[in-house]
């Protein structure tokens, strides 16, 4: 069975997704392709499938007529369905929402999309973050609403013996807009390093998804707080790299810091849980099946920068504790999010839909 996966460009956790699972579903004999509308960038970190970068209807109508696809999954883009039905797609329309950032976006978002998933689509699913799972069974009461974790391979992405760092590193993924909450992550790092200046400052993001006004600010601030020493922009950094970064961080006694508003299912705290490599997030919804408080990583209280610093503090100096939660997420990390725990999952809403 061969099914094309949709998003509008092929950067970030979607892109990650499509990645894992696409290894995934070929144990299970489906095929999968990806279509993107655009690409911001050169690196694209896809190998084994094929990856169409188009938004013209004639090409993507050639694309469809030549793919003879079951099932097309859509994230985010729900005006596509129509467009595609359109183009002739004959097949079954999932409709993914991998998160579409503040709760009050993804509510206005979900209800501009009701005459689209009612016209148009067959299944809705989403990777159990729970305000998108109030929203849609508040919304959709006839469509087939399906949740699932996301899956990752933890053999292949995996902790990497290297020299431990001289200096603890506290790292930061993401891109340099408000939802990501980077100016929290800067004023974070500013107390630490008043309580120890050795901290190095690791800030990974994609420069070609960020506004200039934004870009403008992060460099104000960064200065103001004399931060510039101390931080590491790390832009377009290739995913085949990220283990090696995140086993540093981790045997630097630093941890992944994330500060985000709200989050649909965020791939960094996996890849860095599965490196060694401790995760203090805030509570942003879809990060509660990843992290557990004290058992598979630590919570503080979005805009509470004290309480971030205990929490980061106690995460580097509580030994006990750090080595607890960084073995207890390397289990949990292999138990919820499998290959074969997501392929199974996914088979059953393709037989539950009719294929």
């Amino acid at each position: 069975m061969k099914i094309l996966f949709v998003f509008y460009v092929p950067s970030g956790g979607v892109e990650t997704l499509n990645r894992q699972r696409a290894i995934a579903l070929k144990q299970r004999g489906i095929h999968c392709d990806f279509l993107y509308y655009s690409k911001r960038r050169n690196l694209i970190n896809h190998k084994d499938s094929n990856v169409f970068i188009t938004n013209n209807d004639n090409e993507i109508k050639n694309i469809l007529q030549k793919g003879q696809y079951k099932a097309m999954v859509i994230t985010s883009d729900f005006v596509a369905m129509e467009r595609f039905r359109k183009l002739g797609f004959k097949g079954k329309i999932i409709f993914e929402i991998q998160g579409f950032g503040p709760k009050s976006v993804a509510r206005t978002q979900l209800q501009r999309a009701i005459p689209f998933v009612q016209k148009y689509c067959d299944a809705l699913l989403y990777p159990k973050t729970p305000h998108i799972g109030i929203i849609l069974r508040e919304f959709f009461k006839s469509t087939p609403i399906f949740e699932f974790n996301n899956c990752f391979d933890h053999k292949a992405f995996t902790y990497q013996k290297h020299l431990k760092p001289e200096r603890p590193i506290i790292a930061w993924i993401g891109r340099l807009e408000d939802n990501k909450n980077w100016r929290e992550f800067l004023h974070i790092g500013h107390q630490m390093i008043r309580k120890n200046k050795n901290i190095v400052l690791y800030m990974f993001e994609d420069p070609s998804l960020s506004t200039p006004q934004e870009r403008n600010e992060f460099i104000l601030l960064k200065s103001r707080l004399n931060l510039d020493k101390h931080v590491q922009l790390l832009q377009n950094v290739p995913n085949s790299q990220m283990p090696g970064y995140f086993s540093r961080i981790g045997d630097s006694g630093g941890f992944l810091c994330s500060t985000s508003k709200v989050e649909g299912a965020p791939y960094s705290l996996l890849e860095a849980m599965s490196c060694k490599c401790p995760v203090l997030t805030t509570d942003s919804d879809g990060v509660r099946s990843m992290i557990i408080h004290n058992k598979s990583g630590k919570y503080y209280q979005i805009g509470n920068i004290n309480h971030a610093v205990k929490q980061a503090e106690e995460l580097m100096l509580n030994t006990p504790l750090r080595t607890y939660i960084i073995e207890n997420a390397l289990v949990h990390l292999r138990s919820q999010f499998s290959y074969t725990q997501y392929s199974n999952k996914f088979m059953k809403m393709l037989k539950d839909i009719g294929l």
